[in-house]
Order: C-alpha cells, then structure tokens, then sequence
C-alpha cells in the first residue's frame, strides 16, 4: 500500500469514526426530544413520526457509507475509480464539514475531522 492508499484509508477511517460518534448524538439529543414531540402530539401522523427519524440519519449513514467506500477504494480501485469515489465522498464531506462549521459557529470539532479527511482525500487521489 502506498501512501495515497493510506491516506485514502485514513480518509475512510476519520469519516467512519466521526459519523458513528454523529449518529449517537442525533439519536440522543435530536431525535428522541422530537419523538417525544410526536408521542405529546396525537395528531402527528404515522408516517411523519416513522419518516422523521430516517431523515434525521441520512447524512449519518451517507457519511458511513463513504467512508466504506474510500477504504475500499484505497485497497482495490484503479486509479481513475479512486478519483470518481475521492470526488463523490469528498462533496458529501465537504457538505458536512461547511454546515457544522455554519451551524456551530466552528465551536465543534465534528468539522475539524470532516476537513481532516477531505484534505487526506485529495492527497490520496492526486
């Protein structure tokens, strides 16, 4: 494994560990008070209460599914498959880290590991 692989792989690694960690804290501090909202309100559909949650985990499981990809990418794609999956995985990162940043004023480090791995994507697919 050369260094590109490894930092492809480090990448994977940051991004897996901190959408775990991201998911933990969405279940605990977002999505049980808002189903708790839901079980207060009757009148909340069923579907809204089951679809809510979901939505809630998307970029938790998009995140986790990235960083299989560029572990993955770093130990069997080509070269031209590891920039298409460096580029695909970098925007949702990239995404990530500018709304944590937005959103928390930079008082959070979950943007810290998001540009973390971003600047070891674009070194792993140079």
């Amino acid at each position: 494994m050369n260094w590109q692989s490894a930092a492809l792989a480090m990448a994977g690694v940051i991004g897996g560990v901190t959408a775990v960690i991201h998911g933990v804290l969405i279940q605990r501090l977002v999505v049980r008070p808002v189903e708790a909202t839901f079980l207060a309100e009757p009148r909340t559909p069923q579907p809204i209460r089951r679809l809510v949650p979901l939505l809630m985990q998307f970029s938790t499981f998009a995140w986790l599914l990235g960083a299989v990809a560029l572990i993955v990418a770093a130990g069997w794609f080509e070269p031209q498959a590891r920039l298409v999956t460096g580029l695909l995985v970098g925007g949702l990162y990239l995404f990530g880290a500018a709304g944590n940043f937005w959103a928390n004023h930079g008082r959070h480090p979950g943007w810290m590991l998001m540009a973390a791995a971003l600047v070891l994507i674009a070194v792993g697919i140079r």
